[in-house]
């Protein structure tokens, strides 16, 4: 079966963004990871077995980094087009 993939926008307190990101990105879990403007700060796609996996990985491991204020969670149901991997190459060929 297929793992599930949810979006996170994270919320996070002032001048914890450097220690937010490195624990975020410690974590098996968190498959991409964006710093972004607009409302919030970070935006993680998540992979996990099923739901309740990933309300254990919320609850006990992304709620408990130091930093985090709160998040926003979108469970992908379909991806009729994607993944895009951002290199160093594909940055320089859009440009």
């Amino acid at each position: 079966m297929a793992r599930i993939l949810v979006f996170v926008n994270i919320f996070v307190e002032k001048l914890t963004l450097d220690e937010v990101v490195h624990a975020l990105s410690q974590l098996p879990n968190v498959e991409e990871l964006y710093e972004v403007t607009g409302d919030c700060d970070i935006v993680a796609l998540v992979s996990a077995a099923d739901i309740e996996e990933f309300r254990d990985f919320l609850k006990d491991k992304l709620l408990k980094i130091k930093g985090i204020r709160s998040t926003v969670t979108y469970v992908v149901f379909n991806a009729p087009k994607g993944p895009r991997i951002w290199t160093q190459e594909s940055k320089s060929t859009a440009q």
